[in-house]
Order: structure tokens, then sequence, then C-alpha cells
């Protein structure tokens, strides 16, 4: 297989610490090097597809083929906006791309590839992370707010409970310090996790597999599990029993949906969950970068979530079911948040899915 080009080993370098995607072609438009963003946005290796042809890559791309045989043909450097790629695994993605004629013998191309996706996925983010600090402060303030109040009537309840002698009467102060307790525990709720993480190397494989067993052991096998896991993942610097009780809000509110769907009979498919993991290299979670995150997507075919409802899952007290408290999904936000990641949700009818991006790098 030939070799790179001096041009391209002389700058390699800078090419692997760029975010936006670069490729290098043959005149026989076959890969001849790709750097590790395009790796990621293909979704494969430069191992696996050097000396491959690029259409490999692109399901149906006649226009960027044209594209590419006319600046071949040409000489000349042509920039495309808003271009549609489709990936072998099925996944769509919007780009922007330039192909430039690389001047060599004979002469080769060089493509840079910036996914719209993934601009317009860092501005929703910046929105969702935006969206978590304004509502962290306002459950703060209301939480305080509500103790101090309820203090002073479990503290009255208590005094007016001593003076009383009628039994009687004495149920109907017990009822006040009772529900002063409940809406106390249902704001420390609100407030999520306050104890300080206790972080270690933790396998992500291990928190999904004590999840399944847990969701196992109450659905009595009523719930079908897939799971594709990415053994190469290394482990994170986490708090396992937090980021247990993440994943484990997640994939209880997805059994739950699965069931609603098996019984409204809107779908024939058993309730199933698959657990799914990935490694995604240079990938950006609000204002910082990182060379490695790890992708869990947990996803069931439960009815999905109405658009009006995804856009508010994560606030507190906000449910789509009747007898939900709204709480787990904020607390799973307050959780991954605490290890510098975010949860995302994408849902349509028959199929939701929960993202959970987690930083494969230690957080200084």
């Amino acid at each position: 297989m030939a070799a790179l080009p001096a041009t391209v080993n002389g700058y390699k370098s800078i090419l692997d610490s760029l975010t936006t995607a670069v490729l290098v072609l043959q005149d026989n438009l076959k890969i001849q090097y790709l750097n590790p963003a395009a790796e990621s946005l293909f979704e494969t290796s430069m191992t696996r597809s050097q000396g491959q042809p690029f259409a490999d890559s692109l399901v149906d791309s006649e226009d960027a083929l044209k594209t590419l045989y006319a600046a071949l043909e040409n000489g000349q450097s042509y920039t495309r906006r808003e271009a549609e790629f489709l990936l072998p695994s099925g996944a769509r993605l919007t780009v922007d791309y330039s192909v430039t004629p690389i001047s060599l013998d004979p002469t080769e191309l060089l493509i840079e590839i910036q996914p719209r996706d993934r601009l317009l996925r860092i501005s929703r983010e910046e929105d969702i992370i935006s969206q978590q600090e304004t509502t962290r402060i306002l459950v703060r303030g209301m939480a305080h707010e509500i103790k101090n109040p309820l203090g002073g009537i479990r503290g009255a309840a208590q005094l007016l409970d001593r003076e009383l002698n009628d039994e009687e009467q004495r149920e109907y102060t017990r009822v006040i310090i009772d529900e002063a307790d409940r809406l106390r525990s249902l704001v420390d709720r609100m407030l999520g996790p306050h104890k300080a993480l206790q972080l270690a190397p933790t396998n992500v494989h291990e928190v999904l597999e004590r999840v399944r067993t847990l969701l196992e052991a109450e659905s009595k096998g009523r719930v079908t599990f897939c799971r594709d896991y990415d053994p190469s993942l290394p482990e994170l610097i986490g708090d396992k029993e937090q980021l247990i009780q993440a994943f484990l809000n997640i994939a209880r509110n997805a059994m739950e949906a699965a069931f609603e769907n098996q019984i409204d009979q809107t779908n024939s498919q058993p309730p199933t969950i698959t657990f799914r993991t990935r490694a995604l290299r240079q990938f950006t979670i609000g204002h910082r970068r990182y060379r490695l995150v790890c992708r869990v997507d947990i996803i069931d075919n439960g009815p999905g979530i109405p658009p009006d409802l995804l856009q508010n899952i994560f606030y507190p007290m906000i449910s789509g079911r009747a007898s939900g408290t709204g709480l787990g999904l904020s607390i799973t936000q307050s959780i991954i948040g605490q290890h510098h990641g975010l949860v995302e949700c994408e849902s349509e009818p028959g199929q939701t899915d929960f993202i959970i991006f987690l930083p494969l790098e230690e957080n200084s």
C-alpha cells in the first residue's frame, strides 16, 4: 500500500488535532488518509478504510462523487453547503465540505468536512447546560423558601402535640408532622445528590449490567434486554453507585414506557430495552473538547415522548405519567453533570433514545 505523501506526513500531527474531518483521496477516489475527526464522522478507522473506495463510505452520494471527479478534471476547488451523506450504518449527516486538488503526481484530493449536525448539537448542548444551571439556581432558592416555613410548621405541630391530651386530636398533629417530613424529603430529592462524588476507575459496562440485573428482577423477565457493547472502552473516572442510580432512573422510565406500549396494543413487539456503548474521539461537551468520550444509549420501543414534553423532561416535577414524580431524570442530569457529562433525548413513536455522554479522562 502506498505511503502517505510527504506533504501529509509533515503535517499529520496538526491534522490529527483538528476537529474538522480531513480526508485525502487518490486520483481513483480511494482513501489515502483520514484524520481522527474523519474516523469519528464516518464511523470507521484509518486501518480499515485506507485503500478503500470513498464511495463505500457514502451510500447515496452521486452529487458528491460528481463534485470529486469535476475537481480532478478541472483542477479547481469546490465547496458544497448542507450536503447530505448517508453512511453504511444508516446514519444521515448534513455537512458542509470543500474539495481541493493537491498538485502531486498523480493529483490527489484534499476534502475538508464540517458537520452541520455537530454545530447544531453543540448549540443545543449549550442551551441544555444553561437550562440546567438556571433550574439549579431556581430549585435551590425555592428549597430554601420552602424549608424555612416547613421547619416552623413542624416545630409548632410538635409543641402542640405535647400539649394535647386527647389522642384523637393528637392524630391531626402527627399528620402535620408526617406531611412536613414528606415535603422536606421531596425538596431534598429535587436538589439531587448532595454527597461528594467517590471517584474511582469505573467500568461503564459493569454499571449497565448492574442496572440490567435490577430491572430483570423488577420486571420478572417480561422485558427483553439487548446489549451492544464496545469492548474496547477504557474505564472512566466516576462514582459507580451514583452512575448506577443515574442509569437506573433512565432505564426504569424506559421499562415503564415499553410496558405502556404493550398495554395500549400499539406495538406488537415485546417490551425491549437496548443498552449500547461507543467511544467518540475529539468530542465536545459544552465548551470543552475531550480526546475520548463514552456514549451510552438506552433505547426503548415504547410509544415515544410528545414533542411538547420532550424539551422539558429534565426539569424537576415534569413527568409524562400520572404516577410519576418528575424527579428521576432531573436527578440523572445532575449526576451526569457532576461527572462533566451530558444527557440528551431523541424520541419518535416506537423508539426513545436517551444518550449519555461521559468523558473518558480525569477532570481537574
